[in-house]
C-alpha cells in the first residue's frame, strides 16, 4: 500500500474538519497483480491516493478522512497488447462517499459493484438507480451528437430536436432531486440532492428556508458547511446590494482594486481561458465594451485560471481582444475573489452602478446592452 498527500503550493487557510477512520474493503472477481486498485479523494487543499496489489479479486483501503468525504475507487488494468494508445479507455471507477465500513462487490467490473455496510451508500446506490434512466438518456443524446457529421451537427431542427429531449431528461431530473431531498431532510443524501437541485445561481430568499428544513447533523457536514456559505454569499451578491470591494494583482502584478473604480458603471466578470462557455461568451462582452466605454463604462475581469499557468492567461487575453483591465491570483477554483463572492461556476459576471450597487448578474450576450442602455437613458438629462 503506496499513500501519497499533494499538497497545494500555496498554503490556503482551511477550517479544522473532523477526521474519522474508514475502511473500503471489496472484491472484483479473482483478478490478481498487475491488476490494482486505487483510492482518491480530498482533504482540504490535500490531494490524497492510495493503491494496493489486488489478491484473488480483493482489495482494501483504511485511512481517516471527514465523514462523508467523497472518494473514488478504481481499478487499472495493464495494458491491451496490440491496442491503440491513443485511444481512451474509459475509466472502471466507483464514487463512494467515506465511511467506517464500506464493502464492495462485482464478478468482474469495479464500477458494477453493489455497495454494502453503510448506509449513507447504500442509500446513494438507490438514489442513483432513480437518476439511472435520464442519466442514460442523456448519455445517449451526446453519443447522437457525436456521431454526427460538423455538417450535421449545423442543422437547426437537429439541434432544437436534441435540446428540446435534453431540456426533457433535464426536468426529469430535477423532479427527483427535488422529490428525494424533500423527503428525506434527515439523511446526507438528501443534501446531496438538495445541493444539485439548488444549482449554481441561488436565491437567497428562497433557498435558506429550504436549507432550513434539513437537521441540524446534516447541516452541520462539509457539504452542509458550503451550502450555508454559498447562501450567504447570494445575500451578499443579490441585486440591490453594495459590492464587496476586492484586490488583486493585474497582469503586471500590480495591486488592482474594485473601488478604484468607483463613479463607473463596471462589469465584474469572471472567466478563465481555460473555460470554453466563458470564451464563447467573450465576444458579446468585447462588442459590449467598445459600444458603451466611453460613456463611462469599463469591465474587471477576474481570472480563474491555474497556478503555472499566466502564459495561458495572458495569451487568451490577447487572442479574444480583452482590452480591459484583468486581474488573477492564478488560484484557480481557490480564486480568493471568487470564494468572497461565492463564485461555484463561470462565466459569472455582475454589473455594478457607479455608487457601488449591485443592478444586474449573469447578464448574457444582448441582454447586458439592454440593461446598460436603460440605466444610461435613465440618468441622461431630460
Amino acid at each position: 500500500m503506496k499513500k501519497l498527500i499533494l499538497t497545494a503550493a500555496l498554503a490556503l487557510p482551511v477550517m479544522a474538519m473532523a477526521q474519522e477512520t474508514f475502511t473500503v474493503s471489496g472484491k472484483v472477481g479473482t483478478k490478481n497483480a498487475p491488476v490494482k486498485a486505487f483510492i482518491s479523494y480530498r482533504v482540504g487543499a490535500d490531494a490524497v491516493s492510495d493503491s494496493v496489489e489486488i489478491v484473488n479479486g480483493a482489495y482494501k483501503f483504511t485511512g481517516t478522512a471527514p465523514k462523508y468525504t467523497s472518494a473514488f475507487v478504481t481499478v487499472k488494468y495493464p495494458p491491451v497488447p496490440g491496442a491503440d494508445p491513443k485511444k481512451r479507455t474509459p475509466a472502471d471507477a466507483f464514487q463512494v462517499y467515506l465511511d467506517k465500513t464500506i464493502i464492495l462487490n462485482s464478478a468482474d467490473s469495479i464500477k458494477k459493484s453493489t455497495v454494502s455496510g453503510s448506509k449513507v451508500n447504500e442509500e446513494n446506490f438507490a438514489f442513483k438507480a432513480l437518476l439511472a434512466p435520464a442519466n442514460a438518456g442523456m448519455a445517449a443524446l451526446n453519443a447522437e451528437y457525436t456521431s454526427k457529421t460538423p455538417e450535421e451537427r449545423k442543422n437547426q431542427d437537429f439541434i432544437k430536436s436534441l435540446n428540446d429531449r435534453a431540456g426533457v431528461l433535464n426536468k426529469q431530473t430535477a423532479d427527483i432531486n427535488k422529490s428525494y431531498w424533500e423527503s428525506h431532510t434527515n439523511t446526507y443524501i438528501g443534501l446531496v440532492a438538495f445541493r444539485s437541485a439548488i444549482g449554481y445561481n441561488i436565491n437567497d430568499e428562497v433557498v435558506q428556508p429550504q436549507f432550513d428544513k434539513f437537521t441540524a447533523d446534516i447541516k452541520a457536514t462539509e457539504l452542509g458547511k458550503n451550502i450555508s456559505n454559498m447562501i450567504e454569499a447570494a445575500r451578499k451578491t443579490k441585486i440591490g446590494a453594495m459590492a464587496m470591494n476586492f484586490t488583486q494583482n493585474d497582469v503586471n502584478d500590480k495591486p488592482v482594486s474594485l473601488s478604484d473604480f468607483k463613479g463607473k458603471y463596471v462589469l465584474v466578470d469572471f472567466w478563465a481561458s481555460w473555460c470554453g462557455p466563458c470564451r464563447a461568451e467573450n465576444p458579446n462582452v468585447v462588442a459590449t465594451y467598445n459600444e458603451f466605454k466611453d460613456k463611462n463604462f469599463t469591465v474587471l475581469g477576474v481570472s480563474l485560471d491555474q497556478p503555472g499557468k499566466k502564459e495561458e492567461w495572458l495569451k487568451a487575453i490577447k487572442d479574444d481582444n480583452l482590452n480591459w483591465t484583468q486581474v488573477s491570483d492564478l488560484q484557480y477554483w481557490n480564486n480568493a475573489v471568487a470564494k468572497q463572492w461565492g463564485i461555484n461556476a463561470i462565466p459569472a459576471s455582475f454589473l455594478i452602478d457607479p455608487a457601488g450597487k449591485i443592478i444586474g448578474k449573469n447578464l448574457r450576450g444582448d441582454e447586458l446592452k439592454k440593461k446598460l442602455a436603460e440605466v444610461l437613458a435613465a440618468q441622461a438629462p431630460k
